[in-house]
């Protein structure tokens, strides 16, 4: 059996001490045969996933939180080679949209039984993203939350801290959203763009029914200013967003976003990269092997 590289983020808040021989332990009950590498940061998933996708190994696990993974399927991205994950991060939003367990052993028994689908992937700007990207509001919440975790404080304070502080008028961008032969002008706090259609119901927001449709999901408010974005919280919160007139959703294969700035702070799966505008967004369909619990035609 062709060896497995299994990249782990060691700086996440999930790993301990003992992640390392647990996680040894599971794949070797499991028959596997892996090269096990544990980054202490981005930059070090990056290099290893890069060399990664050049060896040998026909599968590369990702071990850490939504961030990880995505770093490390994006340098996956045209190799030919199968993802497997392991979610070892705070919310695992990606690993739960298919249905892998969180329980680690498990996860190592879904990798073992080597069932794979093919999924899409999102790209702006030659960026990868497997979930979602979004400008406004939630980049400038990230960046004030990096740096109150600089300086000592918890991840949930310092979030709560920081979107106190950018929830104001000025934090605002104006915005020409093309898309389908048509433009949309909007002073917006935020535009969300999906991997695939995103839920909006309460009991399942942030979840995706798919992720191989082949679209992109746009969402953005007709209506702004702070009002709007409360209004929609409550919307969301009661399911009823989608039918509100002021709130815009639109599924489609690709979209540009132009502003008068020559840069805007983007988003992509948690992280928070500066780019060059426009944002061009496109889905690329198919465009990577994961392995998942079980088969399409099972579900």
């Amino acid at each position: 059996m062709a060896p497995i590289e299994v990249i782990v983020n060691a700086a996440g808040g999930n790993f301990s001490d003992h992640t390392a021989d647990n996680l040894r332990a599971a794949f070797d009950a499991n028959g596997l045969n892996i090269t096990l590498y544990l980054a202490n940061d981005g930059e070090e998933i990056i290099e290893i996933a890069r060399k990664a996708a050049m060896s040998d190994a026909e599968t590369i696990v990702a071990g850490g939180g939504d961030g990880t993974i995505s770093a490390v399927a994006s340098e996956m991205y045209g190799s030919g080679k199968t993802l497997g994950i392991l979610p070892l991060g705070t919310l695992n939003n990606f690993s739960k949209d298919l249905a892998i367990p969180q329980d680690i052993d498990e996860a190592v028994k879904v990798i073992a039984r080597g069932v794979i689908s093919e999924i899409d992937l999102g790209e702006v700007n030659e960026r990868i993203f497997l979930n979602n990207s979004s400008i406004g509001l939630y980049p400038r919440i990230v960046k004030k939350r990096e740096k109150q975790e600089r300086l000592g404080h918890g991840k949930w304070r310092s979030a709560l801290w920081a979107a106190m502080r950018v929830f104001k008028p000025s934090s605002f961008v104006k915005v020409g959203i093309e898309v389908e032969g048509k433009m949309f002008v909007r002073r917006v706090p935020f535009v969300f763009v999906g991997n695939n259609r995103y839920e909006m119901e309460f009991f399942n927001i942030g979840r995706r029914p798919s992720i191989a449709d082949g679209r992109l999901s746009l969402y953005f408010l007709h209506r702004g200013g702070r009002y709007g974005v409360i209004v929609l919280m409550l919307k969301t919160l009661l399911g009823t967003a989608k039918q509100w007139s002021e709130f815009e959703e639109v599924l489609c294969e690709s979209l540009t976003i132009q502003t008068r700035r020559k840069r805007l702070q983007v988003a992509f799966d948690g992280e928070v990269s500066s780019l060059a505008t426009p944002l061009r967004y496109r889905c690329l369909p198919k465009a990577l092997k994961v392995i998942v619990p079980r088969a399409a035609d099972e579900n």
